[in-house]
Parts: C-alpha cells; structure tokens; sequence
C-alpha cells in the first residue's frame, strides 16, 4: 500500500498529492477572496475532496460570500438547480467535476467556472491582487442543500449553533476558537466536504488547525493517515466506523492510532456492535452527534457517557431541547415512544431559504421542529431514535430522499407506480429500495433495465440499491401511501431486486 501522502511537518495542509505551507494555503485562499469578490453573487465549491477544493472554501468564507458546496456526485442539471437557486455567480472545481460543473453552468447562465487544473488556473489566480482582501465585510454561513424531511432539495444556510457569522474577518476568526477541532492537532478530512461535519475543517483551518485530506474514504487508507500524519481529529459516520471494525485484525495491528483525541460521529444513529468496537479499539474518544444540516447539533453523548446509556444518541444540545409526541402532538411521557421533535429557546427551528410553506411543514409550533424521526427520552434526558416516520432515507451517512428516484422510474414506460422506502443495511445503516409496479405484470421491464434508467438520469447514490417487482402498493383511496407499512412488508418479502 502506498502512503497516504507527503510528510505533514511543517505542512498546513497536507493530501495525497503535496504539502501546502501556511503562507501558500493563504497567498491562494486569499486571491480567491479577491476574484470571489469581483464575481459577485455565492461562490460554489464543485469538486471531490483534495487540497485546493479546501483552500477553494477557505477564500470563499474570507470573501464574504456564502459558499455553497455542491455535491461531488450531481449531474450537470442537479447541479444547475443549485447553482441557481444559490445564485451562484463563481464556481470553482475539480478534474473530475470540471466538465459538469460547466454544463451546469452554462445551463444556468452568467455563472464563471474555473478548475484547478485548467492551463490557466495560476493565470488566473495572479490576476488577483495578493494579500487578503479588506476586512469589511460580514462572514456569513454557507449556503447548503438538503433533501430535510419532505421534498426535493431545499436550500439552507448552516444555523448559527454550527457557523458563527460575524461582522468582520477577525471576529469571525476570534469565534472560531470554540471549534471542538481546533486546538487538537492535525485533522483529518475524509467524510465528503459538501456535508456539514466535513466543513468543520474549513473553519478550523481558518483559525489556524493544520488539515489532512483523503480523496475519499477507505479503512485501511484511514488507519494509515491516522497513524503517519498523526491524526489528533477526525469526523466520521457509522459506515466509516462499520468498515473500519470489520478489518482483519492483521490490518488494523499495523497502524497506530493512538494520536486520536476526538472523532466526531455524525450522520446517521450507530448500531450498537459498532460503536462499542470502535470504543473498544480506540479508546473513550467518539462524540456522537445527532442533529442535521438545518439546524446542526441537536443532541450529542460523549463515549463515556454511551458506555452507561448504549444506542443512545444524548442528551438535548443548546438551545434544543428534545419533544416527544403522540400523533395528535400531545406530550407524552418518559421513556414513552413518540414522534421526536426538538424545541428551539430562540425561536428559530428550521428555516428553508425561500420555502415558507416547506419551512412550516417541519414544525408543530413556532421554533419546535421535526427531524422526521420517531424516539423515546429517558428519565435522565437521554434522547433514543427508534424508527422515521419521514420518508427520507439515511443511508452511509447521505440523506436521500425517496420522491427525486419515484418521479424517475414512474417516467418510465414499463413502470405503472413506485415507492422508495429505506431498509435496514449491515454496511450503510439503510439502503434506498425501489417498489415497482409493473404496466405489464406478465412482462415486465428487467430489473437491470429499471437500473439503467435511473442512472442516466440521476447520480448513482440517489438510485435505488435494490428494485422489487411487486403487485400493488396497497394506496389508500385518496392515493397515498403508508411508507411505514410497505417497509415492514418490504423487509419481510424475498423479492426479485436490482443490484
């Protein structure tokens, strides 16, 4: 196995490519202030993980601008709508996003596109002048997409609870102190930067924490980087932790990870086997969070605190305070599983730019939200999720929503209705499956043909990992569906499925 890249010392930026020194990190990141300026309008970060995609977000944040950060996997239309609706007017991007990213953009019209490795990119950089830009400007919170708990992706700024917005560049850089990451030693970016916990990085970059980065994750390559480049921070999600457990002990003896302080565990609830493996491989030094893009953190649990309350996610994290519900929204009480909903003490809950109707849908009360999640609380306060009662599908820690591939495959001549519903998955928590009803029960369309057509329109994760013929899906006469219903049936059926 190759190393994971150059050696760190010195380095403020490390990838598998080349060291970045503090003042090359800075002289880059702050002429993309500069252009970033002149452009006008957010600036999008379109690119898989890799040094410059980070400095590309660091000047980004130092401009001012709200960066939207764009998912690496989008298709050239999925990515148009994001550049549209964020207003996007620059948009920086990677090899492998080059081409889509100038798609979309052409698309969406009067958006400038340039990719770190196009002939002109240092041209381009050096028509900016150097040094930072005047600190006269706000520094305001990216500009995210998130499928949240009904609809297609709806756009929302990072909460102040995660993103500290500040009048200028030096408060914005005082407040980023608190960052749990900063402080630690190197940190390790591995999870994708278009995720709210990998974005943590960009700011405790900013407040000086030096930055390792992995093109995408792999266990082995993981232990590696931990052990090399002496890993004190990490953010990771149960698959990470599920992939990393299983590897032969051989593997895992070989690397030493014992720099380890804090590895932030996000994205989606752990299983239980998991968690207490990775505690008892590492040591105390998970932090669980529960929370998600709209309003950050809303409940978290320290390993030690775990190890007394196991399959947990913690207790209530300020200004949250967790709400348990029965299906008339009355109360309900200790220990007793409900409907999970959080109330905000300042009032703000969950805000979709744009979308006050979506906005209101996820609330039951002013500033008291939904994650579409049933659970129950214990006496001591300590929060368990149990089941979803969203349609919305976690699966390898990415939120995907079932309506984007039904509105695919219904398209399809040989499809006479869909439903997607999430089930259970030894490696990813859960994964998307297609419920399809054929035109044509005697003759239907191949599973491998049903496969296809949703990956010509669609990126690959928002695609079912399984499609199951089957005879109805049992509607209501209004039309509606019960999810729930159809993922017990599901998990209790054998059918025929896709890959």
């Amino acid at each position: 196995m190759t190393g994971p890249g150059p050696d760190p010392d010195g380095a403020l930026i490390v990838d598998a490519e080349r060291a970045w020194s503090a003042d090359e990190v800075w002289d880059t990141a702050d002429r993309i202030a500069h252009l970033a300026r002149a452009a006008g309008g957010r600036t999008a970060v379109f690119a898989e993980n890799a040094a410059p995609a980070v400095v590309a977000h660091l000047g980004g944040l130092r401009s001012g601008a709200s960066v939207v950060a764009v998912n690496s996997h989008l298709a050239a239309p999925e990515a148009e709508y994001q550049l549209t609706t964020g207003e996007v007017r620059l948009v920086i991007a990677g090899p492998a996003t080059a081409e889509r990213a100038r798609d979309a953009a052409a698309r969406a019209g009067g958006i400038e596109v340039h990719a770190w490795d196009d002939p002109d990119w240092d041209d381009w950089l050096a028509s900016a002048p150097a040094g930072p830009p005047p600190d006269d400007v706000p520094i305001v919170p990216n500009l995210l997409f998130t499928s949240g708990t009904t609809g297609t992706p709806k756009a929302t700024h990072l909460p102040p609870n995660v993103f500290p917005p500040r009048a200028s560049w030096a408060e914005f850089v005082e407040a980023t102190q608190a960052n749990r990451f900063v402080g630690l030693g190197r940190h390790l970016v591995v999870a994708p930067l278009h995720h709210t916990g990998p974005l943590n990085a960009v700011r405790a970059l900013a407040a000086g924490t030096p930055i390792g980065i992995l093109g995408r994750f792999d266990a082995a390559r993981t232990l590696q980087a931990i052990d090399e480049w002496a890993i004190a921070s990490t953010t990771l999600v149960p698959t990470h932790l599920a992939r990393l457990a299983a590897l032969p002990d051989e593997v895992r003896a070989r690397f030493d990870v014992s720099s380890l302080e804090l590895v932030f565990l996000t994205g989606a609830a752990c299983p239980v086997d998991v968690k207490q493996a990775i505690i008892d491989w590492w040591g105390p030094v998970v932090l669980e969070a529960y929370g998600a893009t709209e309003v950050g953190v809303t409940a978290s649990i320290t390993s030690e605190d775990w190890l007394a309350h196991p399959g947990s996610v913690g207790r209530s994290v300020a200004p949250y305070e967790a709400v348990v519900v029965d299906d008339e929204g009355r109360t309900v009480p200790a220990g007793t599983e409900g409907r999970l909903y959080f109330a905000d003490a300042t009032g703000r809950g969950i805000v979709y730019e744009g979308d006050p109707e979506r906005t209101a849908a996820a609330h039951i009360a002013p500033g008291v939200f939904t994650l579409g999640e049933i659970g129950r609380v214990d006496e001591d306060g300590f929060v368990f999720i149990t089941d979803r009662f969203s349609d919305m599908v976690v699966t390898g820690g990415v939120n995907v929503y079932p309506a984007e591939m039904e509105q695919v495959l219904v398209a399809h001549p040989g499809v006479a209705d869909v439903a997607g519903v999430g089930l259970p998955h030894p490696d990813l928590g859960e994964q998307l499956v297609a419920l399809v009803v054929p035109v044509d029960p005697a003759s239907p369309s191949s599973i491998e043909d049903l496969q296809a057509w949703c990956e010509d329109r669609l990126s690959r994760f928002k695609c079912p990992r399984q499609i199951r013929l089957v005879d109805d899906l049992a509607r209501n006469p209004l039309g509606k569906l019960d999810k729930r219903t159809l993922r017990e049936r599901a998990a209790d059926t054998d059918a025929d499925h896709g890959p």
